[in-house]
């Protein structure tokens, strides 16, 4: 009896594998996944016109165009385009001797980007000028750039300078910077993030669909430097994407944006560093939720569903974006406003021990007497102060993207801030530059 059960169990198990090797086979040798409905036009690859790839999804391309007229306001930012120097004035300090201390406006939806950029008062458009604007500066701003880059290379698009480039570019931001074209696949476009990855050993074209949806905002959400006399494009991640990696890595190669009025901090400016910010052990990016998640949440167009190309706050659509996971969306947004309201007020407080670490040194440089070892490291931890800071407040969600995380580095900022006070005050004996509160003192 039970030889005979053992051979009905092991007919059974054959009888199994053999099925199974034939599914995977039959699957092995299925044709490539092709659209359930053919297109109306094909696509040109890189195409920069979005309106043509419209033709055949109309409703992402409807939702994108209404970023060129979501412009509104939330709490503290939204799409609105407010001048940040008039809404915190500490800022116009803060960047004093360079372009952001002049203008330094909220960026509007990705339909504006073509026109903010050539709008801002940052430009020199004298190519006569040693510092003229780079063609580097149109990077983020158009679909027309990867075709550009793969028919000029990076390198020479980079050298040239905003006004030569201009006349290629007439296409603000759009379907080509995320998508190829043939299948709809989001893809790595811009070269500085592809070059980033190497050199950290990762290849895009490995990660997951769920990864992507997060990775192409990187094509242009991010931290980076133009490096050397070309300009050429760069995201300083060899050390890691955390601020204290990013910082090393500045270090090691000797960047700075500009010297500081007075103090000759070497300083950095940080652009606007959502994806590391998020991926820095945020609780969303740890539970495997992307940024399309929330920015271009599904919706429903009758019997059609589709991910909404309208990017703007998830504050303006809760129950689309957050309702997806969280039932009491009530909550989610009064979670929000504590989180937001925490990290403002913070900020606000790290300004001004920066600010008072920067009056301290501006007197010890004005003495003329500073231990210049201590001035030096004084200046130091000036510049990672700042840095600091301005990752936290350059990054366009007020710290909910990683709250914790928010805290954290600015904590850490103030703490470098009086650092850097209290040795620019021993550098000349001086105890009066450890007053608090010289933002006040100076201005009106």
């Amino acid at each position: 009896m039970k030889n005979y059960t053992t051979l009905i169990l092991a007919g059974l198990v054959v009888v199994l594998a053999a099925a199974l090797v034939g599914v995977l086979t039959y699957v092995k040798n299925q044709p490539a996944e092709v659209r359930t409905v053919e297109p109306l036009v094909e696509i040109a690859a890189m195409e920069p016109d979005s309106s043509l790839w419209g033709v055949n999804f109309p409703n992402q391309f409807d939702s994108f165009m209404k970023t060129e007229t979501n412009n509104t306001d939330t709490t503290y930012a939204g799409s609105s385009q407010f001048s940040w120097l008039e809404r915190d004035p500490r800022q116009v300090i803060l960047f004093a001797g360079y372009p952001f201390s002049k203008d330094y406006n909220d960026d509007r939806g990705h339909a504006n980007a073509l026109d903010d950029v050539r709008a801002t008062k940052r430009l020199n458009l004298d190519d006569s000028n040693p510092k003229h604007t780079p063609a580097t500066c149109y990077s983020c701003k158009s679909s027309a750039n990867p075709g550009l880059w793969d028919e000029l290379g990076m390198e020479a698009y980079d050298a040239m300078s905003f006004n030569e480039m201009t006349p290629n570019i007439n296409e603000s931001i759009g379907c080509s910077n995320c998508h190829e074209a043939e299948t709809m696949r989001l893809i790595a476009t811009n070269p500085a993030l592809i070059e980033a990855l190497e050199r950290q050993g990762k290849d895009w074209k490995t990660y997951t669909r769920q990864e992507m949806r997060s990775l192409v905002c990187a094509n242009c959400h991010v931290e980076y430097y133009f490096k050397g006399d070309g300009k050429y494009l760069t995201f300083p991640w060899d050390n890691g994407t955390k601020v204290e990696e990013i910082i090393s890595y500045y270090a090691e190669v000797g960047f700075k944006d500009w010297a500081y009025p007075d103090t000759e901090s070497p300083m950095l400016k940080a652009q606007h560093p959502e994806y590391e910010f998020f991926t820095a052990g945020s609780t969303h990016y740890e539970a495997g939720v992307s940024c399309a998640d929330c920015h271009m949440p599904y919706v429903r167009d009758g019997a059609s569903k589709y991910s909404s190309h309208d990017v703007h706050s998830p504050l303006l659509n809760p129950e689309q974006a957050c309702g997806q996971c969280h039932t009491d969306t009530d909550y989610v947004i009064n979670r929000v406003a504590d989180i937001q309201k925490q990290v403002a007020e913070t900020k606000l407080n790290t300004e001004d021990a920066i600010i008072d670490a920067m009056n301290a040194i501006k007197a010890a440089v004005a003495a003329g007497n500073a231990d210049a070892t201590l001035l030096d490291e004084a200046r130091k931890l000036h510049r990672e102060a700042q840095f600091m800071w301005d990752f936290i407040s350059a990054e366009n969600s007020t710290g909910f993207h990683n709250p914790e995380y928010a805290l954290e580095v600015l904590a850490k900022s103030a703490d470098l801030a009086r650092q850097a006070q209290m040795l620019a005050a021993q550098s000349v004996g001086d105890t009066s530059l450890l007053a608090t509160g010289t933002y006040y003192q100076t201005t009106p």
